[in-house]
């Protein structure tokens, strides 16, 4: 069966996780009390809180206040949608200031070019939210990449570890799962992917994954066979 469609997740993927863990992160870290001191009465802002509030069953009335909570999360990793959609923001005037630019791997571009020639419908899912990929794409060291790309999927969707979620953005392209291919660092997302009927390939960056016989694994998107 011909592939019509692939999604693919970023962090480990598409680009290596050390620029996100060592430079967006902190940047966030160090940005976000300015921003939400800044923005705090913006409706883009309010929305996040008051879904902060939601999900801490705890009233936020005040910067500091949010602040606090958003920092542990960020020590922690959450994939909370309200902290993904704020540290979007805070990165949107980061790569508009010129501060940096989104890491790619050498191979991605091109490979993502050549699928978009051919006609294949490419689509990203990643813990960032939508706001924060396309900036990532738009932004990367290797130009703006997002008129190669469909669609944008984030947690609003679901957790990237459950199947229904991958059913969700089956339907939401209009492409059968199972001529849709997933690409990921993540077994776990790969097995959710393919309970939901998709063909999946692992991204093995470093070549130190064993034993994931489940998935073909790849260490470049040079290797993916379609």
């Amino acid at each position: 069966m011909t592939i019509r469609a692939i999604v693919t997740d970023i962090e480990g993927t598409t680009s290596s996780i050390s620029f996100v863990k060592d430079v967006l992160f902190p940047y966030a870290a160090d940005k976000l009390p300015g921003f939400l001191a800044t923005h705090w009465q913006h409706s883009a802002v309010k929305t996040q809180i008051d879904a902060l509030a939601a999900l801490t069953n705890t009233p936020i009335e005040s910067p500091e206040a949010a602040n606090r909570i958003l920092q542990q999360w960020i020590v922690e990793d959450r994939k909370a949608t309200p902290l993904k959609a704020l540290q979007g923001m805070v990165w949107r005037q980061g790569y508009e200031n010129g501060d940096y630019q989104a890491h790619v791997y050498p191979d991605v571009a091109d490979v993502l070019r050549r699928w978009h020639q051919q006609g294949i419908a490419l689509h990203v899912y990643s813990s960032g939210s939508i706001a924060a990929q396309k900036l990532f794409f738009g932004y990367s060291e290797a130009g703006d990449l997002t008129p190669l790309f469909t669609g944008y999927f984030d947690t609003t969707t679901g957790p990237k570890q459950d199947a229904d979620s991958y059913r969700k953005i089956a339907e939401a392209i209009g492409i059968p799962a199972e001529l849709t291919l997933f690409l990921s660092d993540i077994p776990a997302e790969l097995d959710a992917a393919r309970a939901a009927g998709m063909r999946t390939t692992l991204l093995d960056r470093d070549n130190t994954l064993r034993d994931q016989s489940a998935h073909p694994r790849v260490i470049s998107f040079s290797d993916i066979a379609l």
